[in-house]
């Protein structure tokens, strides 16, 4: 299967064939939602070599999404397209993040078995092993309004905050605020205070213009508390909504950073395309990857722009991208660890025997790496990252142990 399908679209076939693969809960398809990973599989060597050199005490997974549907009082909030079949993309991504998240077996307390999974699934890492989980705030309009019809899901800060307060060995948080906000600089320096590690924008979908004037007041704010911006970049796949796909483009960062804000580029920006805005506005498009890889060689933005690795190794994603990113040893001391949780545990969207067929992976990890995927997504994640190589190189440890970037600077 080319990796660049759109593998949700091609499982969105209508109600009849939706309810047929829930009621069989195909293990090519699903997640087994296992817990405890079997004593030779823990124990395995590619287990063991994937923590070589990597402190669990400083190791930081920075991209978890902190999901449910609100059942807990939680504030969260789901838009009903992701629950109607009359929307059937939507309708069968809800399905397999809630597998994912394994929740579905839950009716009830979603959002509560999906914050014990994260418990179970972190408790199968070395000690000292944390996540950091990810407020989602709405879509906004130009003038700063809310707009729950075009939102695809809503999770709180406050809730987020909670979660972390709750569970402070595994979990810190991460606050997500629309700068076109009125209260968005108070909402940002109470999160600073409830011990916000940064800020996490997903612009196509809320309906942010990273280069717009109305985030001078928020980049402001964010630079002098020193809270560094986590945002997409790239086409958005996975979150529908506001689909204002013009906002994922890398170069728009660049006004973030002028105002000294540290930008983490989620996935390295490494799907779509974008208009080369450097040639004009009415230049022809090119590759994300592109003019991200073009904004990590500006000097002036050495210290100020980041990446994390999350969603790279998604079957959507080109082998050659993965592959570059490897190979670029020069990045990776600004490169940060991320799984985008929950997406690992979604089983058809990343293929650990397609590296193989690139000669990236050895074939004889295939079967290890799916057995963890069946018991911990994370670990699957990160022992998968560990073992790709691209000729001699491989993803260093320092990418893994990030937990001093998000800790530094807090004010």
């Amino acid at each position: 299967m080319n990796r660049r399908r759109v593998l949700f679209g091609g499982l969105a076939v209508g109600a009849v064939t939706l309810s047929a693969l829930v009621a069989r809960r195909s293990p090519a398809l699903f997640n087994a939602c296992h817990a405890v990973l079997p004593p030779t599989t823990a124990t395995d060597e590619l287990v063991r070599s994937a923590w070589l050199g990597v402190d669990p005490a400083r190791f930081v997974d920075c991209h978890v999404h902190l999901v449910g549907t609100g059942d807990s009082g939680s504030g969260i909030e789901v838009n009903p397209r992701m629950e109607s079949l009359f929307h059937p993309l939507q309708y069968a991504q809800r399905l397999f993040y809630l597998n994912a998240g394994c929740v579905h077996d839950a009716p009830g307390r979603i959002d509560d078995s999906y914050v014990e999974r994260l418990q179970n699934l972190v408790d199968g890492l070395p000690p000292g092993a944390r996540l950091l989980l990810f407020a989602f705030d709405r879509f906004h309009d130009a003038d700063g309004r809310a707009d729950r019809e075009r939102s695809s899901f809503y999770t709180p800060n406050a809730y987020a905050q909670a979660v972390a307060a709750g569970h402070p060995r595994i979990f810190e948080w991460v606050a997500s605020i629309h700068p076109y906000r009125v209260d968005c600089v108070e909402e940002l320096a109470s999160a600073v205070r409830g011990g916000a590690r940064a800020v996490k924008w997903l612009p196509p979908a809320m309906g942010i213009d990273p280069s717009s004037p109305r985030c001078d007041r928020f980049y402001a704010a964010l630079a002098s508390q020193q809270l560094p911006l986590i945002s997409h970049a790239g086409e958005e796949k996975a979150v529908h909504g506001g689909d204002q796909q013009a906002f994922g483009n890398p170069l728009l960062l660049r006004r973030a950073m002028d105002h000294g804000v540290r930008v983490v580029v989620a996935h390295c920006a490494s799907i779509g395309s974008a208009v080369d805005l450097d040639q004009g506005p009415n230049a022809p498009a090119k590759p994300c990857f592109d003019l991200f890889a073009r904004l990590m060689a500006e000097a002036r933005y050495e210290g100020l722009l980041f990446a994390d690795i999350s969603a790279l190794t998604l079957r959507n994603r080109r082998v050659d991208i993965v592959r570059t990113v490897i190979e670029r040893r020069e990045w990776h001391p600004r490169l940060l660890n991320g799984s985008d949780y929950p997406l690992p545990g979604i089983v058809p969207l990343i293929s650990p025997a397609e590296f193989v067929e690139h000669g990236m992976l050895p074939a004889a990890a295939v079967p290890v790496l799916e057995t963890i995927r069946q018991h911990n997504p994370l670990l699957f994640d990160f022992v998968l990252k560990r073992q790709l190589s691209a000729g001699a190189h491989r993803f260093s440890p320092s990418i893994f142990e990030t937990r001093a970037f998000f800790e530094r600077n807090i004010a």
